[in-house]
């Protein structure tokens, strides 16, 4: 597979992508710390899908989808979105958040795996040092807290699992034959999600629901704006107009943010481990964000 080459369109939303997926973390982790995860999230959807059919309708993007692709629809979202909400913010209610973050980033790893094993995907070399460089990356911060995981590794797994899931559901939506917008599908898996993720909360948190507090209120509203109205479209939008391992190796930087901004805001200790993880992700990420020399001298005249 060649390298992939971003335009400038894409760098931006690269570039915002990352830094508000990598500060939710810490603002995700401290909101579920106060209030039922599951109901956290469905009020932050409910919220969030106002923002982004506003902002489809002023982009004039038709929603339409043929009734032959809904069941292809339905079951993107079971590996997109509804496993990774579900396990994520259930699982970040025992881990850190820097923690949670990198076991979530583990995806780019297992995109990789996914790809080579059931879409016969190759990958160049450089791509394939960036996957380890991610990997080794996941390693190290992990370090330290493999003890703690011990106690809890319900939320260790159900993080690696939804990891998993979630990099299947990227190598699918490359790959997916319904031809509506990608925006107009990203709108009808989170509404499909928003559903899923209510039932749920009404059947498992009933009785812990209470009004949120103004900090929680604040969680809720960055997620609904920043993450559903903005994060998830643009990262849904890239990785269906990337190869998968490009666009899942660009945003490993959102992990160290996770981290580094959980240790700014909650006091999450840092070991060397960490800042020697922060330059192989920096690898990963120059894997695929960096022009091929021999791509560069095929252009050349």
């Amino acid at each position: 597979m060649s390298a992939a080459h971003f335009n400038t369109r894409q760098l931006t939303l690269l570039a915002g992508l990352t830094l508000v997926w990598g500060l939710n973390w810490p603002i995700m982790k401290f909101g579920v710390t106060h209030f039922a995860p599951l109901s956290f999230r469905a009020l932050s959807m409910w919220l969030g899908l106002p923002v982004l059919w506003l902002a489809l309708r002023r982009l004039g993007v038709p929603l339409a989808v043929a009734r032959r692709e809904w069941r292809e629809l339905a079951s993107l979202s079971v590996t997109n979105m509804i496993v990774w909400h579900v396990l994520a913010i259930v699982s970040v209610q025992a881990l850190s958040s820097g923690r949670a973050a990198i076991l979530g980033y583990t995806m780019p790893v297992f995109s990789a795996l996914w790809g080579m094993a059931l879409f016969g995907q190759r990958l160049s070399g450089r791509q394939l040092a960036g996957v380890a460089a991610a990997a080794l990356g996941v390693a190290l911060l992990l370090w330290h807290e493999l003890g703690r995981m011990a106690g809890k590794p319900w939320a260790a797994g159900g993080m690696l699992v939804s990891a998993a899931l979630w990099a299947l559901g990227t190598q699918q939506l490359r790959r997916t034959r319904i031809t509506a917008p990608t925006l107009a599908i990203v709108f009808w898996m989170t509404l499909i999600t928003t559903l899923v993720m209510t039932v749920l909360s009404a059947a498992l948190e009933h009785p812990r629901w209470q009004a949120p507090t103004p900090g929680v209120w604040a969680a809720i509203v960055f997620n609904a704006l920043l993450i559903f109205g903005f994060a998830q479209p643009v990262w849904l939008y890239l990785a269906r107009a990337l190869p998968p391992v490009a666009s899942t190796l660009s945003v490993m930087l959102i992990p160290v943010l996770g981290t580094l901004s959980g240790a700014w805001w909650l006091n999450e200790q840092l070991h060397w481990q960490d800042f020697v993880a922060i330059a192989l992700m920096l690898a990963a990420i120059a894997s695929v964000l960096l022009p091929a020399r021999a791509a560069a001298n095929t252009r050349s005249p």
